[in-house]
């Protein structure tokens, strides 16, 4: 199984991305496989963006991770 988590694009140096999954949490991705905007959200798989998907689908997904790792005793931050 695979899987993919949803972040913010803060900015683009060439085919890289820092982007944002929340409450801190700023990782370097490559975009090379898209063409991503600085504040569109993209899916991470691997420190790839596979897809850029919408502001909605990707808070909404994002908070659903937070529910599943919060009874687990984690979280994304």
């Amino acid at each position: 199984m695979c899987l993919a988590i949803p972040a913010r694009v803060i900015s683009v140096e060439g085919s890289t991305a820092k982007v944002d999954f929340g409450h801190g949490v700023i990782r370097e991705a490559s975009v090379i496989l898209v063409d991503a905007k600085v504040g569109e959200y993209v899916l991470i798989h691997a420190g790839y963006a596979i897809q850029v998907i919408d502001k909605k689908a990707a808070e909404e997904t994002l908070e659903l991770w937070n529910e599943i790792l919060k009874q687990s005793g984690g979280s994304l931050s």
